[in-house]
């Protein structure tokens, strides 16, 4: 089947609408590019009483709290209630976690995620175990990225803590496969890498629903990055093959991304991402007749310009895509005498 959206028109901030009986979308603003976040409302009575379930948080910013407030104050007003009973987040990203400890406060519900995610909000949030801006720096450094341009990531430092002012100091962990009770229906808890540690999406077989998060989204490319704490990792791999365990799923499904649109075309859709990536990476192996680093193909990969947030996760791709060649025997990797790593086309590639 083509991709179709069966919902042109977003709720407003603030605002719900029901996209499948019991689940209410929900759309957030972010302080970015990506303007947007989808989040998921789902009535629940999994405890013998009637209440909600919330899927992701948004970015903590004074104009979603207030969105979150009016959503509150009028599910107050319904039959239902405004009881929330558990918060689920599919990834530790800030937009996702972000307003998960002040929801938590304010409505006494546990926040549900997977162990990747948690430990390593914990670890971004404190700047430690490998992770934050000081071991990024050097990382890109390493690829080639000039002072002046990590000078201008240095002057973002903390971006993260804006985001999540505060971190969860409990929580209850998500299994890969583990089925929740929410409302009627039974929700399997599928996990997926490459775009974060252990994200979480989740799939209700009996409402024909995948909740994706970030790992499928209908129009724009999931962000697949490597980290400094992991600097060999193959995520784009780890990325493709996680998506390829969607498969199984019927074609039909109604997949809820958190950024675009609710789509069908499920099937379609993880094709067109194989392709773009194929695409990508040979366009990287043509460029690379003569050695060059990772930041010397940021035009290659991104023809367009970059503020800083978008370049902190291009310069993360360049790298996933460049080891995923090397991995694959198409490119090797050299340290010059300058300390840059750069990348040439193997003699002998594939």
């Amino acid at each position: 089947m083509l991709p179709d959206y069966p919902f042109a028109t977003p709720p407003a901030a603030g605002e719900t609408f029901e996209v499948a009986p019991g689940i209410h979308w929900l759309r957030m603003p972010l302080p970015f590019a990506l303007d947007h976040i989808n989040l998921w409302l789902l009535a629940d009575e999994s405890d013998g009483r009637p209440g909600w379930t919330i899927i992701d948080t948004g970015f903590a910013l004074p104009k979603v709290k207030a969105c979150w407030e009016s959503i509150l104050e009028r599910l107050a007003e319904t039959p239902r209630g405004a009881r929330i009973l558990r918060i689920i987040v599919t990834h530790f990203h800030p937009d996702h976690l972000g307003l998960a400890t002040w929801l938590q406060e304010k409505t006494g519900a546990a926040i549900h995620m997977t162990l990747g995610e948690y430990l390593t909000a914990h670890a971004v949030w404190h700047e430690s175990a490998g992770h934050g801006i000081a071991p990024m720096l050097g990382q890109f450094c390493a690829h080639g990225l000039d002072a002046g341009r990590c000078a201008g990531l240095e002057k973002n430092r903390g971006g993260y803590q804006r985001g999540v002012p505060d971190l969860p100091s409990a929580y209850r962990r998500l299994f890969d496969g583990d089925v929740i009770c929410i409302g009627d229906h039974g929700w399997q808890v599928r996990t997926g890498f490459g775009h974060s540690p252990e994200h979480a999406s989740l799939y209700c077989a009996g409402l024909g629903v995948l909740i994706s998060g970030d790992m499928l989204l209908p129009k724009i490319s999931t962000n697949i990055s490597v980290y400094a704490v992991t600097p060999m990792a193959d995520s784009l791999a780890d990325y493709l093959e996680s998506i390829d365990r969607y498969r199984d799923l019927p074609a039909a499904t109604l997949v809820l991304p958190s950024h675009g649109l609710p789509f069908c075309g499920m099937l379609e859709r993880i094709e067109e991402q194989h392709a773009h990536h194929r695409e990508r990476l040979q366009v990287l192996a043509e460029n690379c007749a003569q050695p060059h680093s990772a930041a010397e193909l940021l035009s290659t990969l991104f023809p367009r310009e970059l503020d800083t947030h978008q370049l902190m996760f291009a310069m993360g791709e360049a790298i996933a895509h460049l080891n995923h060649l090397e991995q694959a025997g198409r490119l090797l990797r050299a340290t010059g005498e300058d300390g840059v790593i750069r990348f040439v086309a193997c003699p002998m590639a594939p």
